[in-house]
């Protein structure tokens, strides 16, 4: 049965680090790879990637020695199905208000009789070939996180973070502040106290704490690791590709 590494490093409390794709060629994890990322996140909630480009990106992010994620769009137990069929190993789900939520998730990944999920036989069962491995796999190294992005789910952290098959969560960061009328004001005393109370939640019930710090400035990312966040997402494709031409061109044209 293949190893979950990144489920792995959440029972040791390692750091890891990953990225956000947002472009749909399956060149750009390969491109990613050689910067030593432990996984990437193919983000289906804010991109027009669809299920058709999905399988060729997850394939890529395997091939290149990362962990395959995908950030769904919604809470959808159809969608989780799919994704996870085609070979994801894990999900990362928006926007989770409650425990109710947070369970939703959970059943929508796993097979019964911890989920609901219903069985295929497609990219992930070896097209039927591994079922019984992968039933196994599946309740043993898949992934469900879910993604705190809203203050009501700050309310409500403690019941959320107490429901079974929960791996980690991640901080929506913008929209967790615009939940607060104040986006993108990351320093704002309500938007800190509300990360804080997260923090504290997840140290009390043991839940591993990820981060999207989404500038690609390393001293930002360095100051939410420093912070505890070990599951941290470092920027995406499109500001890595961006910030670094517009660096390059600014020296060259020597301003």
């Amino acid at each position: 049965m293949k190893k979950n590494p990144l489920k792995k490093a959440f029972s040791e409390n390692r750091q890891t680090y990953g990225s956000w794709i947002t472009l749909s060629h399956p060149l750009i994890p390969e491109i990613l790879a050689p910067a030593g990322f432990d996984w990437l996140v193919v983000d289906m909630e804010h991109s027009s990637i669809g299920l058709t480009e999905l399988f060729p990106l997850i394939i890529s992010i395997e091939a290149n020695g990362m962990v395959p994620l995908v950030r769904v769009g919604e809470n959808n137990p159809n969608l989780i199905k799919r994704v996870m069929d085609a070979g994801s190993y894990g999900v990362i789900v928006p926007n989770v208000k409650s425990a109710q939520e947070a369970l939703h998730a959970v059943h929508a990944v796993k097979y019964p009789p911890e989920g609901t999920r219903g069985v295929g036989l497609y990219r992930a069962q070896k097209y039927g070939r591994e079922f019984e491995e992968y039933k196994k796999w599946l309740s043993e190294q898949s992934l469900v996180i879910i993604q705190i992005e809203h203050i009501e789910a700050v309310h409500r952290i403690d019941e959320i973070f107490t429901v079974p098959g929960i791996d980690a969560f991640m901080i929506g960061p913008y929209d967790l502040s615009g939940s607060l009328g104040k986006p993108g004001e990351f320093g704002d005393p309500e938007v800190v106290e509300a990360l804080e109370k997260v923090q504290e939640a997840a140290d009390r019930h043991q839940v591993p704490a990820g981060f999207h710090s989404v500038s690609s400035d390393p001293e930002e990312a360095r100051r939410r690791m420093e912070q505890g966040y070990r599951f941290l997402a470092f920027s995406l494709d499109t500001i890595f590709l961006g910030d670094a031409a517009s660096r390059a061109l600014s020296e060259l044209r020597g301003y």
